[in-house]
């Protein structure tokens, strides 16, 4: 098979694609040393990562390196996120990075990435998994700390709201190494018990360490088998966890999560006021839909009566007679000018009639009528019939 010969860019554009449709290159997470550090006027920086025998070139554009919240030197050790592919211009093969952490928190960084990549791709954070949030619940559960100001936001913003909800507090560690097993523990408590309808777990703000136990895959496993509701409002707004994203709704501060879990009390008012609107007009419809069905029963049997339906039968038969009559009656009159116009007919053809106008009739004696001379022939007697009566007559040679 003959080869085809290709240009220096059809090359590096074929190389291009092959990086560009690999998964792990695409998602790449590299540890090294920066070195060649360079700002560009642009906004972009470039340089290289390095270990003790390779080096990568690098290059982080401006959208990226505005979320950088530390300054880049030569020497400095980071974990990076990027993408491996080629500049075309040059063929040289670089890192595009998109995000960039100090080495000192890039273990657990890569860890809170994978658990989230491997949670996510097992469905714990799809949409369809989601429960709705309560809008009248009667009870709130919260999993904090008993004296952190997690509970006193959350009691300050339900009681501004509404004095008809109440709050179950279950006392929780929040800090420190194995904390999060109490939360289990909260957790898996209301949903034996069942006495509440929306679940709070959460703590105040705090470093990527301190807030770690809302990132063990242990909770996160409890919160999606949870059968109650759960808000999870851990740490700042800009704070995420792995419990944010696995919970059914993420607040981003244990004020706005009592504000999702707790209606104010006017809207619970005007709520059951148009519950009660609506179930009243549902009555009445009901009713009036109920009564129209009865008047429709009772038109049916009326209908179907037996006194109804003779009388009916007396009205269809002297409908029936009426029509028998007129028929009758028609037929009659029919007869009588047909009977008048035979008779008419007849006494116009009657020789009577005929006679009296001063016409007669000839017979032989054998009353046949003679209408010929020639019949005369050998007879010497007729008959002359008058309009008053008949006369015998010799015929004379």
């Amino acid at each position: 098979m003959r080869m085809k010969t290709l240009t220096v860019s059809e090359v590096n554009n074929y190389i291009k694609k092959i990086l560009d449709n690999d998964f792990i290159l695409n998602n790449l997470i590299a540890r090294g040393e920066i070195s060649n550090l360079k700002y560009h006027s642009s906004g972009h920086i470039y340089f290289s990562l390095k270990d003790s025998v390779s080096k990568i070139n690098c290059v982080m554009f401006k959208n990226s390196s505005m979320g950088l919240d530390f300054k880049l030197e030569d020497g400095m050790q980071v974990i990076a996120n990027a993408r491996c592919s080629i500049y075309q211009g040059t063929g040289a093969l670089q890192l595009y990075v998109e995000k960039l952490q100090k080495e000192g928190l890039g273990e657990l960084h890569i860890k809170f990435e994978e658990l989230k990549k491997k949670l996510q791709e097992e469905g714990y954070f799809n949409e369809e998994h989601k429960k709705s949030i309560p809008k009248m619940p009667k009870r709130i559960g919260v999993v904090t700390s008993e004296t952190g100001a997690v509970i006193r936001d959350i009691i300050n913003v339900t009681r501004r709201r509404t004095s008809l909800v109440d709050i179950v507090l279950y006392p929780a560690l929040v800090q420190g190494e194995g904390a999060y097993k109490s939360i289990i523990k909260g957790i898996k408590y209301f949903n034996e018990k069942k006495n509440v309808d929306t679940i709070i777990i959460g703590r105040g703000g705090g470093s990527l360490e301190e807030l770690w136990n809302f990132n063990e895959e242990e909770l996160a496993i409890e919160i999606f088998k949870s059968k109650i509701p759960i808000i999870s409002a851990v740490g700042h707004e800009v704070d995420f966890t792995i419990s944010d994203f696995v919970s059914d709704y993420r607040a981003s501060t244990p004020s706005q999560a009592a504000e999702i879990a707790v209606p104010l009390e006017s809207d619970i008012i005007n709520t059951i006021k148009d519950y009660e609107s609506k179930i009243n007009k549902i009555i009445l419809d009901t009713i009036k839909y109920e009564k129209g069905r009865l008047d429709n029963y009772k038109r049916l049997l009326y209908s179907n009566s037996p006194e109804v339906i003779l009388s009916n039968s007396y009205i269809e038969i002297d409908r029936v007679y009426e029509r028998i009559s007129n028929i009758f009656i028609n037929r009659m009159e029919k007869e009588k000018i047909r009977i008048k116009s035979l008779n008419d007919l007849i006494e116009a053809h009657n020789p009577i009639n005929v006679l009296k106008k001063g016409f007669t009739i000839v017979e032989d004696t054998n009353n046949n009528i003679i209408s010929s001379k020639k019949q005369l022939e050998g007879i010497e007697e007729i008959n002359i019939i008058f309009n008053d009566g008949k006369v015998k007559t010799k015929i004379l040679k």
